[in-house]
């Protein structure tokens, strides 16, 4: 049966769960105070990550600890005040991040990335995507054999496991691919059956319009208010009141704010990134998207130019930017790569939503009913996006979903 949904969030999460519930005959409604993609998605490396079957875990060896300790690293900074209020979710996320709790998390997890590639290839069709797409792989550099084998030993195990594909590239054939790289670096990994973007808030906004043509309706306004009725929902606008029999709640970070007054605490934080975009030196070109693995930082040749990201910054959502991180990338990058001057005017500052044990929260909110959740993917909101709005149009109907959704319950925590 036809129910009338609101969607709050129109990131990737939220726009992939628009599209598919207005596939599914819903008539669905898509809010955010700005344009579909232009937060948090907006401002990703661009990489639909088919090999990304471990999310990220904490350091817990004493070196790499001592490493961050003093707080000048490219792949992680830190400010005390943020980590002050995120202290306890941070030590748990810490906690999780080895032994038989992190092994039992990648497995869980890595059931929502083996959707990745399949959930996102309907609607790059859908939305006439297709000349924002690549599918030729991005790669990741080294600059020590030993880290090199170490990162092969590791990427065997995924292939076997998770169906993850890649090739090793030696010095001599990661120059032919990358002509212009420091031919100081060892090698790389090419990760094969990952897809790339050369603009992630296009691909957003193109989602957004294909849900539009199935019939779906796109609200640029501030939310103000989310309350229960008698009947379903109600959210109160800047511009306007509805009221829908269902609400999906996908605003990322900002998803525990509207959670809190309901009665549900989440252990929600923000590890938040930086971008710069770059020209390249006269005749240079950079063919894929290239991580600096040993260093943390990522360059993509995309539409607005090369694309500069750092790794992430645990502080709190909302402070000013802190710019030395990106600066310390930049310098690194140059003797990677031949960048030219900065094309953006300042730098792009984002907040990716993470949870204690580094899954997000897929389903329904269960002291609500009509009230379903989409949010907490941490780095992977771009890629899992089209999985998370399948699953749920499945859970909305009432249908078996084709993964096991108990690990990404909301009463987890």
């Amino acid at each position: 049966m036809a129910r009338e949904i609101i969607v709050l969030g129109a990131g990737m999460v939220g726009v992939s769960a628009a599209w598919h519930l207005a596939r599914r005959g819903h008539s669905v409604t898509l809010i955010d105070r700005r344009e579909p993609g232009r937060e948090t998605s907006f401002g990703n490396a661009g990489i639909i990550q088919r090999e990304a079957v471990e999310p990220y875990a904490f350091p817990q060896d004493l070196r790499t600890m001592l490493r961050v300790l003093p707080n000048r690293e490219i792949d992680i900074r830190y400010r005390v005040k943020g980590m002050f209020k995120a202290a306890v979710p941070l030590l748990k996320y810490w906690h999780n991040s080895g032994g038989s709790r992190y092994a039992k998390i990648v497995e869980e997890w890595a059931t929502l990335i083996q959707m990745s590639l399949d959930a996102h290839a309907p609607m790059i069709e859908a939305a006439d995507a297709e000349t924002l797409v690549r599918r030729d792989g991005w790669l990741e550099l080294y600059r020590t054999q030993a880290k090199l084998a170490e990162r092969v030993k590791k990427a065997e195990i995924l292939r076997e496991r998770y169906g993850v594909e890649f090739a090793v590239l030696d010095a001599n054939a990661l120059s032919e691919k990358e002509p212009h790289l420091d031919t100081a670096l060892v090698g790389a990994i090419h990760w094969q059956n990952s897809w790339t973007v050369e603009s992630p808030g296009d691909l957003v906004l193109a989602y957004a319009q294909a849900f539009e043509k199935e019939g779906g309706k796109v609200m640029q306004a501030e939310i103000l208010g989310l309350n229960e009725e008698d009947n379903g929902w109600k959210v109160t606008t800047d511009q306007d009141e509805l009221h829908a029999d269902d609400v999906v709640l996908a605003m990322g970070p900002w998803s525990k704010r509207w959670l809190e007054p309901l009665g549900y605490s989440v252990p929600l934080f923000a590890k938040r990134g930086y971008h710069m975009h770059y020209g390249s030196q006269q005749g240079a070109v950079l063919n894929h998207w290239i991580m600096d693995a040993e260093t943390g930082f990522l360059l993509a040749p995309m539409k607005s130019g090369i694309r500069l990201t750092t790794g992430a910054e645990l502080e709190q959502q909302e402070a000013p930017p802190h710019l030395r991180q990106l600066a310390a990338a930049e310098a690194k990058a140059r003797t990677l790569y031949p960048l030219a001057e900065p094309l953006d005017v300042e730098a792009w500052k984002g907040a990716r939503p993470c949870l204690p044990d580094m899954k997000p929260v897929i389903g329904p909110a269960t002291k609500h009913k009509g009230l379903w959740c989409a949010f907490g993917h941490g780095h992977q909101g771009f890629t899992l996006g089209p999985a998370t709005g399948r699953l749920l149009g499945q859970m909305i109907d009432e249908e078996t979903p084709e993964v096991d959704m108990q690990p990404f319950r909301l009463d987890r925590f």
